[in-house]
């Protein structure tokens, strides 16, 4: 389906991507999994649509110097990272240049976690059928950390759905996840913003709001960190 126009917000396009996945809505071991923030708004509505709970797994892009929205990796909470060393060394950035960076998104995933995970413990999620969501996918860079961590959980499968996606990306997710559901691949795609009317950046207590809406949902609970990746040190270049 090619939509070609932009979504009014992230739940309405949230509404749109529910319509792509409408062969999910008779499973029942189907958890929705929302990277905070852009991607909660969306994930709440797929898991109304397919009464799944929701839960949330914080990740964060690894932007380059000076050009922050410009990612060149990503970090997780479980501690995996992924990192384009290609774009690093052409960008000539030292390996103490990234590390500064992954550092500071490192402070903010924690400050997340303790926020949104409010005491509960994490989910059992193996043997799941697991949605990956966020708000639109660029490079892809996040999604790809996130499900390189879920794999550790042993789900039954790991689905990727984004309203909207770079058609660079498709190929990148579909070898990575089991499945990709999307709205619209534009072949003129810049940013993801650019495909919303209302683009207004997600609050923390919108997530937190979200998240507790519905009493069919379980409490959000943030992923606990790995052992095999707990308290690993950056990536050397």
């Amino acid at each position: 389906m090619q939509f070609k126009e932009r979504f009014k917000n992230r739940h309405s396009a949230g509404r749109l991507l529910a319509d792509q996945l409408g062969g999910l809505a008779n499973e029942t071991n189907i958890s929705v999994v929302a990277l905070p923030r852009g991607g909660v708004p969306v994930g709440y509505e797929l898991a109304k649509r397919l009464a799944a709970p929701l839960e949330i797994f914080t990740v964060r892009k690894i932007g380059v110097p000076e050009q922050r929205e410009y990612a060149m990796g990503s970090i997780a909470s479980s501690g995996h990272i992924y990192l384009d060393r290609e774009l690093v060394r052409r960008l000539n950035l030292t390996e103490s240049m990234v590390n500064s960076v992954i550092e500071r998104e490192r402070i903010e995933l924690n400050r997340r976690d303790v926020l949104y995970r409010n005491g509960q413990p994490a989910p059992e999620l193996k043997g799941r059928q697991l949605i990956l969501v966020d708000d639109g996918l660029a490079t892809g860079a996040s999604m790809i950390v996130a499900i390189h961590a879920m794999r550790s959980l042993q789900p039954e499968s790991i689905s990727v759905a984004v309203p909207v996606i770079a058609q660079a990306a498709v190929c990148t997710l579909n070898a990575e996840a089991d499945h990709l559901y999307y709205v619209q691949a534009p072949p003129n795609f810049r940013a993801v913003g650019e495909w919303y009317e209302d683009f207004t950046q997600v609050s923390d207590d919108e997530v937190q709001t979200l998240l507790t809406r519905e009493p069919s949902f379980t409490h959000p609970a943030v992923f606990p960190i790995l052992a095999a990746a707990a308290g690993s040190a950056a990536p050397s270049l």
